[in-house]
């Protein structure tokens, strides 16, 4: 069971994880673009910065932490396994 969790829970994670690439790049599009005078939704990115990308780094932080626990947890279990 903890292994079907592990499995799942960093597909999760990966997800995630393209999630946080995808709004750095729109960030650094954003600001660079404002530098050269053009709008390419900086001002949309600050508007998403509260209700969605802080929930997702912080959903990438929780899990990572929680991934390292099931690692932990496998690890004890096989252990005793043997």
């Amino acid at each position: 069971m903890i292994d079907k969790l592990g499995f799942w829970l960093n597909k999760a994670l990966m997800l995630d994880l393209f999630l946080v690439f995808f709004f750095f790049a729109w960030f650094m599009a954003a600001v660079i673009a404002e530098q050269l005078h053009l709008h390419l939704g900086l001002s949309v990115w600050q508007s998403l910065w509260q209700p969605l990308i802080q929930p997702v780094l912080g959903i990438m932080m929780a899990g990572a932490i929680l991934s390292g626990i099931i690692g932990k947890l496998q690890n004890n279990f096989q252990n005793k396994a043997k």
